[in-house]
């Protein structure tokens, strides 16, 4: 066994971010274990984009053809106004994702995504997801990191890479408080089996319904099985940040008053609605200290309106992999190596999030003729292949570490 087959990573968290890196030290051949708090495996019951240059990672794990047997891939982009229901559509780097990143875009359930991923990591490593975990804080020496538990229990390794999200302990360990700022944003989500919902509303399509001072996305996943929604509303009365809290119909409705009557049937169909306040972070400008680095929302937290929250951890997890099989022994170097090649990308990602609030949300949008003229400018080809062709040529197998 060499060396690098003998050093242990320690992964605080078990999500999507989490697990990308666990399989892909276990296919490098490190010894790995990751720490979870919940009892069982599970995210959150909402989709999410699963763009070329996340697909390109997926692909490099061996785990892409399970990806595409669960998730749907949306034959076009809309953009529709959100009380007249006019539709164009507009350039979708998603239709031509083959042919020129090389790898498909496709929508997917979470809970599909992390179940694919965790089967792999089991599948190469039985023993290498620790349930019911809960983290407390962490140390480091010279020579390695420790996980500390709730139950007084201690886990040592030579890395350890907190990937424990929004409200990541590790991060709080290495760099204090964080400086979350409510955005003025609540976010409303579901899914709705696609049987629930007339046959015009469960297509093949992305829709992106805009208007003054909300928007609503509405697109297929698990094989168009389901759709998902999520609607975003200007409201300073909520503040929960759990993507887990109960909301109810009525509210909903409100927050969507004068909408299509398309979004009122979406609303309708949902279950049971969740509703979440959107909090802002700055980028951190240090990941790591020592032998303790951090990966995807622990230490760049992004708005949801690129897309990209999801593939950014998965980004993360392939190019610290690669860093730390290059530096060897090194881990140090290895991790500093590793924030150095992706820090800018992310924090232009953060960046490019938040200003797409302003432009889903413009008061423009209020009006049928300025809206035309507005959507014509801003989803116009040239300006979204600025915005997006940089994001989705990005190759994290090659980038330099």
């Amino acid at each position: 066994m060499n060396a690098r087959a003998r050093k242990r990573i320690l992964i605080a968290g078990g999500g999507i971010g989490g697990l990308t890196l666990a399989l892909a030290l276990l296919r490098r051949g490190f010894e790995v274990e990751v720490y979870e708090q919940a009892q069982a495996l599970r995210e959150v019951g909402a989709g999410l984009h699963v763009s070329s240059n996340g697909m390109l990672v997926l692909a490099a794990l061996g785990v892409a053809d399970r990806a595409m047997a669960l998730a749907a891939t949306p034959r076009r982009r809309e953009i529709r106004l959100w009380n007249t229901g006019q539709s164009w559509t507009t350039f979708d780097p998603g239709a031509e994702a083959n042919a020129t990143y090389g790898h498909p875009h496709v929508t997917m359930y979470r809970p599909d995504l992390l179940e694919i991923l965790a089967q792999a990591v089991q599948d190469a490593a039985p023993t290498a997801i620790r349930l019911g975990r809960t983290v407390v804080g962490c140390t480091q020496d010279a020579s390695g990191a420790v996980l500390h538990f709730t139950d007084g229990n201690q886990a040592r390794g030579d890395v350890l890479v907190g990937a424990d999200g929004i409200h990541s302990v590790i991060r709080r360990a290495l760099h204090g408080a964080d400086d979350a700022t409510f955005t003025g944003l609540a976010v409303w989500r579901g899914v709705i089996p696609a049987d629930r919902l007339p046959d015009d509303l469960v297509r093949p399509v992305a829709a992106n319904w805009i208007g003054p001072g909300r928007h609503v996305v509405q697109y297929p996943v698990r094989r168009g099985e389901l759709i998902n929604f999520g609607g975003v509303v200007e409201r300073d009365d909520w503040h929960s940040e759990s993507w887990t809290t109960p909301g109810t119909h009525a509210d909903m409705y409100r927050d969507f008053t004068g909408w299509h009557a398309d979004i009122r049937t979406l609303i309708g169909a949902i279950e049971q609605p969740f509703v979440w306040a959107l909090k802002l972070r700055r980028p951190l400008t240090q990941w790591s200290r020592g032998r303790i680095t951090l990966l995807g929302d622990a230490c760049h937290p992004t708005l949801p309106f690129l897309a990209q929250g999801a593939v950014m951890a998965i980004e993360d997890a392939f190019v610290l992999a690669r860093a730390l099989e290059v530096y060897g022994s090194d881990v140090v170097s290895a991790l500093r190596a590793y924030e150095a090649a992706r820090q800018e990308r992310t924090a232009r990602i953060v960046e490019g999030s938040a200003a797409n609030t302003r432009r889903f949300h413009n008061p423009a949008l209020a009006d049928p003729s300025g809206a035309q003229a507005y959507v014509e400018r801003e989803f116009a080809e040239p300006r979204l292949r600025e915005r997006f062709d940089w994001i989705y040529r990005y190759d994290a197998s090659t980038v330099p570490v």
